[in-house]
């Protein structure tokens, strides 16, 4: 199937026939894309658990390196507002398509930049074998601060991709490729470090194989996977729904303001109800992820290996929850799959970890797989929600703002408090803290209206000259 400008309405007239863009081209823009920045980021992850305590926090106890790691892990949430407000703001003026581009490319310098770095008290590669001392862990933050800012302007640019080009009625299944990007990129993620730690072995002493180089890999890598990504994304037509708003800007004789003073002023509610309601799903799954890994290997006592390989196959469960929910909210709405997802974390939070501090495998698997499970039913879903909540002149800005909001306050704080808590011994308290944000997210689905219906195209009513999501 293609799509054409000219055959969306609200798309401006051409003179020349445009150019067709296969929605199948599309959806592989977005999920590539997506998959690449969010492989980035989930090594970040995995490497908090498993490699930097020991690497850029030597100096410190081994609970209290934990902490930094996942404090340094938690700077990215909050550049990652910074970035949707910057990248939303050109994205809603020069485009989706070319601010994607950017996205990545920062990502992937980033990335690779963490990959070469030494240690507090070891080298990289022959070089400063002694280490650089506290600049290692003051770059490592710079580095994952600019991680967190490409990924605030990734998400929301590549579902409004697919939003935007998706037909009536189909908006979750077409929405559901870059969420999808997160699970290819979970399995990547694992399976490159599952590798690299088979090869390099188990050994977790700043002197072994897999902490002197093997880790490093995986960062490095990035490099080729961001050269495939931008050959994609720059293949993809500008969004119809986008080119249709530019021309009627351009006719606009009223001053032009900020996409992200537009976004607070009239759509603030729906930016805070948006981020309350995906709260449990980011705190679920970084809880499930980094956090997770983590916990498994230091204080289950799991092998790497077998956490690693686990994960893998999570993320293949994951995926499919993913795609499932998506097509069942096109049929039943946004709001009751996500409020289904909520009130199941509710329940499912507080006793995970009663499960888990069983210590068996078996027990591991079950409290990995039903986490993500739960997380993956509300992230199908998200794509279509919030690209529907607002008007296309400022959609890029407020999906974002949004979405990173909910970054906040479910992926950067909890497994910051969670690693204070296990640390005391309080992995219970775990589960009452995780179980409490899914009941802030209910009374936000709650307080939400159903947005499937919700019209994304760039035509405007006569009597409404600036109305661009119009609800029937």
């Amino acid at each position: 199937m293609t799509i054409t400008s000219s055959s969306v309405p609200g798309s401006p007239p051409s003179g020349a026939p445009a150019k067709p863009t296969s929605l199948r081209r599309v959806a592989a823009a977005s999920s590539i894309g997506t998959t690449i920045e969010w492989y980035d980021f989930f090594i970040y992850g995995t490497a908090a658990a498993l490699v930097f305590p020991t690497l850029f926090f030597s100096e410190q106890s081994a609970a209290s390196a934990t902490l930094s790691s996942f404090a340094t892990f938690a700077v990215a949430f909050f550049a990652r507002p910074v970035g949707a407000a910057v990248f939303g703001h050109f994205g809603d003026r020069i485009g989706r398509k070319r601010t994607l581009v950017w996205t990545l490319m920062i990502m992937g310098v980033a990335t690779v930049f963490i990959g070469l770095l030494p240690g507090y008290e070891t080298g990289a590669f022959g070089a400063f074998e002694n280490g650089i001392g506290i600049l290692a862990p003051t770059l490592l933050v710079a580095c994952r601060f600019f991680q967190g800012f490409a990924v605030g302007g990734e998400w929301a640019g590549a579902t409004l991709l697919t939003a935007e080009y998706a037909p009536e009625g189909k908006r979750g299944v077409m929405a559901m490729w870059p969420q999808l990007g997160v699970a290819f990129a979970f399995f990547l993620s694992s399976g490159t470090f599952l590798l690299f730690a088979v090869v390099a072995g188990e050994g977790a002493g700043p002197d072994s194989a897999f902490m002197q180089y093997g880790w490093r890999v995986p960062f490095l890598m990035s490099a080729v996977l961001v050269l495939v990504g931008l050959w994609i994304r720059l293949s993809v037509e500008e969004t119809p729904v986008f080119k249709a708003d530019r021309v009627r800007a351009a006719a606009d004789i009223a001053p032009k303001t900020l996409p992200f003073a537009d976004a607070i002023r009239y759509q603030w509610k729906e930016i805070l109800l948006a981020g309350g309601a995906l709260t449990s799903l980011f705190s679920l799954f970084y809880m499930g992820t980094s956090f997770l890994t983590s916990y498994a290997t230091k204080n289950l006592e799991h092998p790497r290996t077998f956490v690693l390989a686990m994960g893998m196959v999570a993320a293949v469960v994951f995926g499919l929850a993913i795609a499932l929910s998506a097509m069942f909210s096109d049929r039943f709405g946004r709001k009751k799959v996500i409020g289904t997802s909520v009130a199941l974390a509710v329940v499912w939070s507080l006793v995970v970890f009663p499960i888990l501090d069983t210590k068996s495998t078996f027990a591991f698997v079950i409290g990995l797989l039903v986490t993500l499970i739960i997380f993956g039913i509300a992230y199908g879903p998200a794509g279509a929600l919030l690209p529907e909540l607002f008007q296309a002149r400022y959609r890029y800005t407020g999906a974002g703002l949004g979405y990173n909001l909910a970054g906040i306050l479910g992926g950067a704080l909890p497994p910051l408090a969670a690693a204070a808590m296990v640390g005391q011994g309080n992995s219970f308290g775990v589960g009452i803290m995780l179980s409490l944000l899914s009941a802030m997210s209910m009374m936000c689905v709650l307080a939400m209206s159903e947005s499937n219906t919700n019209k994304v195209l760039a035509e405007v009513e006569e009597n409404d000259p600036v109305m661009a999501t119009e609800v029937p």
